[in-house]
Formats: structure tokens, sequence, C-alpha cells
């Protein structure tokens, strides 16, 4: 039975990790990133709730026992 020869596996796997790293520089480098991203004002606009302005108190069913 043959041996496996693996005086080249080194050389594909480095090569495969210089290959995909290129790959992933090239695919980052297209991508069009915002210079400032804060710029953007989102509008929000604020909805009255009936209840905001009024003050509750919650009471606790231990505190109602007393």
């Amino acid at each position: 039975m043959p041996q496996l020869d693996t005086s080249t596996w080194l050389m594909m796997i480095m090569s495969m990790f210089l290959v995909l790293f290129i790959i992933f520089q090239l695919k980052i480098s297209k991508h069009n990133f915002y210079f400032n991203p804060e710029s953007k004002l989102a509008k929000t606009q604020k909805q009255s709730i009936p209840w905001e302005t009024k003050w509750t108190k919650i009471y606790l069913p231990l505190l109602l026992s007393q």
C-alpha cells in the first residue's frame, strides 16, 4: 500500500489562505462606506400617550393586606 504524499499540503494550505485573503480584500474594497454616519438624521415623531402626563402609583398586592 503506497504512502500518502503530504509534502505539498503546506504549500496548498498557505496558498489557499493567501487567495482567500485577497478575495476578501477585493470584496471589501468594492463596498461604499459612509464617511460620517451621524450626519443622517432620522426624524422621530413623538406620539402623545395619554398616560405620559399623568402620575400613577402602583400598589403591590402585599401592601394591600396590611
